[in-house]
């Protein structure tokens, strides 16, 4: 086990007090490497610069200048990936109020501690997590490095050497199965607990998987049965959220996240799907209130997202409310600005404001406004970016929104398909753009199709798979690019060598084909091909 004097410690607290009785019963349990953050800002700050083995953090960290809380910067370090699976960390709390608990504890805190509490159970905790992560770094630093595959190998071998923890390491090779979107095997880790036990977090992961296996029914069944035997599972209501949108059930929908909100009210990424949701189904009061809580609770986030703002100001103006949506967009302005990404919002909350006032002229201006600040932006979601398209297409900009969608189908963080795009122009009532841009794809990934040609023709093999990957991407159903695709693939594992992440691309490709011509004439040839290459380096027998 480490020693406790090599343990480095961050203490986020607003009180000096606090921060001082913390460090003083760290140096009695002999840590003595500690640093402090006073906010979630400054944590993050702090986070940005180095790592720390353990993070104690006050709940209730004030409104000051940070008005976050511990569970929104909980939230926040594990979206935005600044803490590891090795970070321990303890979240510390003088109240014992239910809706807070129950939004921290979702959270996975490694865990929580009521105050006032001594320094022998702090020493106890932090101990019993040290114990705890001694047996797991070795998979975790494996993951960590991206060798998903070798810590899967290794929890088989620690479930086998730490008998008592063997479900937690079943479950993080599940977890880790399904990361490769290897379900069935996933599938069958979460039966055979569920055989030995009843276990909450595997009747949550069998649902999963019947989930991306679009096994709706199977799942919504599941799902209930399992918030019925514990109202206190919210990722439950989660994902059966998500399965009642697959299943077109809208409604119900809005009404499983509303009861998840009730239960645990502090989480702001179930709140803005709540907000899309009920403003999907016309609930303007529910999607208002929403995007109201999203925008409080993350004004003082160091990562405040300024999309949030243009679902408020969408819903305001849904409503028929410019005084108020007027009131977002200046604080949209006010408190965000100099970027791109804050452009857009910007300018697309003002086009819609425009629109609502019947200022034609104002609209389009902003929304040109908008698609240029759209192409030099990073990271704003696809779901914006279509709804600048529509927007676009009611004000008669017709060319602006054929850019804007090609610029999607280009962009290699999107997963918008061909016929994804050419539906929202059918769904507009513009056939003619729809096969306008229809064609422009086509010709798109015909080039790419031949460039990978040419590229394997003389001997540029990566080169060949990379843009085949793009054309793939435009057209995932486009059974010659499969082809093509797994062709590529294996040409270079057979003359490059073996390498694990493309060999499981051409997996996942081939298992496309069969759901999309199970009999097609070429497809056993492949698969003999593929297990021909594995058996070349020793994978299979």
């Amino acid at each position: 086990m480490q020693e406790y004097s090599d343990l480095s410690v961050l203490i986020v607290d607003p009180n000096p007090s606090m921060r001082g009785n913390l460090h003083n019963m760290l140096n009695q349990s002999s840590i003595t490497k500690i640093d402090y953050a006073v906010s979630s800002g400054t944590a993050i700050r702090q986070l940005g610069k180095k790592p720390f083995d353990i993070i104690l953090c006050e709940y209730d960290l004030g409104s000051g200048t940070d008005g976050q809380d511990g569970q929104q910067l909980l939230e926040d370090l594990r979206h935005h990936k600044l803490i590891g699976l090795w970070t321990i960390f303890i979240m510390l709390t003088s109240e014992g109020v239910y809706s807070k608990v129950m939004s921290a504890a979702e959270l996975t805190p490694t865990d929580y501690i009521l105050k006032p509490f001594t320094v022998d159970v702090l020493s106890g905790r932090i101990g019993r997590a040290i114990d705890r992560r001694a047996i797991f770094l070795p998979v975790y630093q494996l993951i960590g490095q991206g060798n998903v595959r070798e810590a899967i190998r290794a929890c088989v071998a620690a479930e086998l050497a730490h008998p008592r923890l063997a479900a937690d390491f079943q479950r993080l090779r599940a977890e880790l199965h399904l990361s490769l979107d290897e379900l069935e095997p996933a599938e069958q880790i979460y039966q055979d607990v569920l055989a030995a036990r009843p276990l909450d977090w595997a009747h949550l992961g069998l649902a999963k998987t019947m989930f991306a296996q679009q096994r709706y029914e199977e799942t919504y069944e599941a799902l209930v049965k399992l918030i019925e035997q514990n109202p206190r599972l919210m990722s439950a209501y989660d994902l059966l959220a998500k399965t009642q949108e697959a299943m077109g059930q809208p409604v119900p929908a809005k009404k499983t996240l509303e009861d998840a909100v009730a239960l645990s009210p502090h989480m702001v990424r179930r709140l803005r799907h709540l907000g899309e949701v009920a403003l999907a189904t016309d609930d303007i009061g529910v999607a208002e209130r929403a995007f109201k809580q999203v925008v409080a609770k993350a004004k003082y986030s160091e990562f405040r997202d300024p999309e949030d703002h243009v679902n408020l100001v969408k819903t305001l103006v849904k409503k028929g409310d410019a005084g108020q949506a007027s009131g977002v967009v200046r604080d949209l302005e006010r408190s965000m600005r100099g970027t791109p990404n804050v452009e857009a919002c910007r300018a697309i909350s003002a086009a819609l404001l425009h629109e609502l006032g019947g200022n034609v002229a104002g609209a389009a201006k902003e929304l040109a406004l908008a698609v240029g600040a759209v192409g030099a932006s990073q990271g704003l979601s696809t779901q914006l970016k279509i709804g600048l398209v529509h927007s676009c297409l009611n004000n008669k900009l017709d060319q602006a929104a054929a850019d804007v969608m090609l610029a999607l189908m280009n962009d290699p963080d999107s997963d918008v398909t061909m016929e994804q795009a050419v539906e929202e122009f059918e769904k507009a009532g513009r056939h003619d753009l729809a096969q306008s841009v229809g064609v422009q794809i086509t010709q798109q990934v015909q080039e790419l199709m031949s460039d990978a040609a040419d590229q394997s023709s003389h001997g540029e093999l990566k080169a060949a798979v990379v843009a085949l990957r793009q054309a793939l991407r435009k057209t995932p159903g486009n059974l010659a690019v499969l082809f093509a695709s797994v062709e590529a693939i294996l040409r270079q594992l057979n003359t490059l060598g073996w390498e694990a992440p493309l060999a499981e691309q051409a997996q996942h490709q081939l298992q496309r084909i069969h759901k999309l011509d199970p009999a097609h004439a070429m497809l056993a040839s492949l698969r003999d091909q593929y297990a021909a290459t594995q058996r070349k380096y020793g994978i299979a027998n």
